[in-house]
């Protein structure tokens, strides 16, 4: 059966009932399954909705064969600053924030061919990074002294720390809820809090590569986006110290900010290792929520070391996961005065800083829409790099996706072994 090519170089579905190799097909179907692959759950998925959308048969295989090839072009323009691709006078920013979060995905053990291999549960991390230009305006006393109503939810607060919790114990990225919307409202309008920053333009960026070679690829990406010379630069994380050693090598001149979502869920644990479980517990974490929240959390630090004075030293064997509440406390004693630098709250909303990283835990969410589930493994390292690249330039606000591959190299039409047997749409 002979095959048609229409105007844009995609196999015409009136002509086409039948699968074929990905080696016949053009650069312009190729986008097509890009695009669909970079926005749908699985290579399954895309092939199913490739056949009901365009009533085009393409095996999972071969999408899966395109992805990677495509994947492992995008990390290779990514290392040249995408010189070609984005163009245009890139707009400098009144506020720069950069934040970066560790994550995992599950992995086929390396050179074992199809099917599953677990290699210490499959489990292997990835990197993610956000960065958004955005506006605030700054003022000289603070615009919101007290915390917002969400910190003082029991039901949420509790959500917080059972999810903080699940995820130290499993290693996995599960992402914080974000905080609940508190902006008031005007003739049944949200208002948005003129302190707290509008995103007005995102790009992200994912690897499998380990944290040095991230911290070039988000310095890389920092200084194409001109946030160097922001007015306001802000880097955002939670307490991992590879993230604030990325912080330190690449954007030390940017305000460092700990996550308050994190902070809080380290309060009231500390709460319950000094009160136990009761209203005398929630009260403390309040007052300790809101002493950190307006910036006194040396008033803290200094009343969780008077309450571990009280119980005494440790045992030499405690275990932090038997909830020895003296190891408790010197675990987040020393959490809260590692990052006390970074939870100058007051200050931040003072200045329009973001406080806590939703932007970036809102990516995390979008990226591990395509890479995480029950039965997804990935090859690693290929396999994996290529989907996290697809999904972070897919999720990009300048479309880099797109862009790349109207101009990515080869002919609008069939490749010349298959020419001869085209004909005109």
């Amino acid at each position: 059966m002979p095959i048609a090519v229409d105007v844009d170089g995609l196999f015409s579905p009136q002509r086409i009932q039948m699968g074929f190799d990905s080696r016949q097909s053009t650069p312009g179907f190729k986008r097509q399954l890009i695009f669909i692959n970079g926005e749908t759950r699985s290579f399954k998925r895309a092939s199913l909705l490739m056949e009901r959308v365009n009533g085009l048969k393409v095996s999972p295989n071969t999408i899966e064969r395109i992805c990677l090839e495509v994947g492992n072009e995008l990390a290779s323009v990514a290392q040249q600053d995408w010189k070609g691709v984005l163009e245009g006078e890139v707009v400098t920013p009144l506020l720069a924030v950069v934040s970066c979060d560790g994550g995992r995905i599950r992995t086929r053990k390396t050179g074992c061919g199809p099917g599953v291999h677990l290699d210490g549960q499959g489990w292997h991390e990835t990197k993610n990074a956000i960065f958004v230009s955005a506006t605030s305006e700054t003022s000289d006393a603070d615009p919101e002294p007290k915390p917002p109503a969400c910190f003082l939810d029991r039901n949420h607060v509790a959500k917080l720390c059972e999810t903080a919790k699940t995820k130290e114990n499993t290693g996995r990225n599960q992402s914080l809820p974000e905080a609940k919307n508190s902006a008031s409202k005007r003739n049944g309008k949200r208002q948005h809090a003129k302190h707290k920053p509008q995103k007005v333009h995102r790009t992200l960026i994912s690897s499998m590569r380990k944290s040095k070679e991230f911290g070039v690829q988000m310095r890389r990406e920092a200084s194409r986006r001109k946030f160097d010379q922001a007015p306001r630069r802000a880097f955002v994380g939670d307490g991992l110290s590879c993230n604030w050693k990325i912080h330190q090598e690449h954007f030390g001149d940017y305000v460092g900010i700990l996550d308050f979502i994190h902070a809080v869920t380290y309060l009231h644990r500390a709460s319950l290792a000094c009160r136990g479980k009761g209203d005398a517990a929630w009260e403390s974490y309040t007052r300790w929520m809101t002493m950190t929240w307006q910036g006194n959390v040396a008033d803290v630090i200094a009343e969780l070391s008077v309450h571990r004075s009280g119980l005494g030293a440790a045992a030499a064997d405690a275990d932090a996961d038997e909830d020895d509440p003296r190891e408790q406390l010197r675990q987040i004693i020393g959490y809260l005065t590692n990052n006390r630098d970074r939870m100058h709250y007051a200050r931040y909303r003072c200045e329009g800083l973001p406080t806590t990283s939703a932007w970036m835990e809102s990516a995390v969410k979008e990226i591990n829409f395509r890479t995480k589930g029950s039965e997804m493994f990935w090859n690693n390292p290929a396999g994996a790099e290529a989907i996290l690249q697809i999904r972070a330039a897919s999720l990009s606000d300048d479309d880099r996706l797109a862009r790349y591959l109207a101009g990515r190299r080869g002919s609008s039409r069939l490749r010349k072994a298959n020419q001869s047997a085209a004909i005109a749409a």
